[in-house]
């Protein structure tokens, strides 16, 4: 074999090797996700999802800007024998290697959770469980057992008092229990020693306070300076044994929440929750209430009101007496109001 062969052979592998080196480099390292579109993809993959159905995903999402390419570096790191469940975000300036890699490996990321500006139970189970794969049912029955329930100090109907509205991480891939669970950990988190002492300084237990929390953020849902004005009178009221009259709470009963203005015939519909008929609170939340509500019952503002209604200005805030003749007076101005704007229901 001539020296020039030799060269010649040599220049050519190196050649070769370049150009292959290269070309797996772009396969590797080139962006390959989303296109143009502006937004990461989040990729879902069940349990027992095939390395097909995670193409076939891709495919119908239009995420892929160069399917060959992915196959090849897939097969290349065994991806078809290695798909494991969870939530992948595909970044848009991400290559086939990081995403395989990621895929593989099983390193998902975990869902930020916000709820807030819930008031039914079934429209809370409705906006968790469709976040996560363990889906609404599975949720909703734990929520519904009694059983479930008392394990975590609760009843099915008071147990809402348990999520804490706020923003969590949470694996999408984990089962309805353990997000019970978490939420529990968090409630546990939340009543330390600080917040279940001033609970108890006003009588209440920490599902109580949420109870209460949760008839004062439906009363004054816009103007969160006057909560521990309004905390202040229901608490009065708990502690005279009067009924807390709560027209959010009529409504709640009715689950009708358009109403504007409560009339004497709906006063009279037959419901724990009617706190005109019936003494003390009802038996769970009228909505999931915010901290800042817990926070208004827990430093509620000491006074001598019993009594309230809606400003005839309709400014969002209330006005308040401490006996029924000015409750009266007041309750005249903000019916005429109504009238004059012809309000009726």
């Amino acid at each position: 074999m001539s020296r020039n062969f030799k060269i010649g052979l040599f220049v050519t592998v190196c050649v070769v090797a370049t150009t292959f080196s290269f070309y797996f480099w772009q396969v590797a390292k080139t962006p390959n996700f989303q296109g143009e579109k502006e937004k990461d993809f989040a990729l879902l993959i069940p349990v027992g999802g095939t390395y097909e159905s995670l193409l076939d995903t891709l495919k119908k999402n239009d995420v892929l800007n160069n399917e060959m390419s992915f196959r090849f570096l897939a097969k290349f790191l065994d991806l078809p024998e290695r798909v494991k469940p969870g939530r992948y975000l595909l970044t848009r300036k991400m290559g086939n290697w990081e995403a395989i890699q990621k895929l593989r490996n099983g390193r998902q990321d975990a869902v930020r959770l916000t709820f807030n500006n819930i008031r039914l139970k079934s429209d809370l189970i409705q906006r968790i469980g469709n976040k996560f794969a363990f889906g609404p049912d599975s949720l909703q029955a734990l929520l519904d057992d009694p059983q479930v329930c008392q394990k975590y100090g609760f009843d099915t109907a008071n147990v809402v008092s348990m999520f804490l509205p706020n923003t969590y991480e949470i694996y999408w891939t984990t089962n309805a229990s353990k997000f019970l669970g978490r939420m529990y950990d968090e409630y546990q988190k939340y009543w330390n020693t600080e917040r279940t002492a001033k609970a108890q300084a006003i009588g209440l237990t920490p599902i109580q306070v949420s109870i209460l929390a949760s008839i004062v953020e439906e009363e004054q849902g816009r103007k969160k300076d006057e909560r521990p004005r309004v905390a202040g009178l229901y608490i009065n009221r708990l502690n005279s044994s009067m009924p807390l009259q709560a027209d959010p709470t009529i409504k709640f009963a009715l689950k009708n929440f358009e109403i504007k203005r409560v009339l004497n015939a709906q006063l009279l519909v037959k419901s724990p929750y009617n706190t005109y008929t019936n003494v003390g609170l009802p038996p769970g939340p009228i909505r999931v209430a915010d901290l800042n509500s817990i926070d208004a019952v827990l430093n509620y503002e000491k006074h001598d009101y019993t009594y309230m209604c809606a400003s005839a200005d309709f400014s969002g805030y209330h006005m308040f007496a401490s006996n029924y003749e000015d409750h009266l007076k007041n309750a005249r101005l903000y019916q005429e109001a109504l009238n004059r704007l012809n309000i009726k229901k």
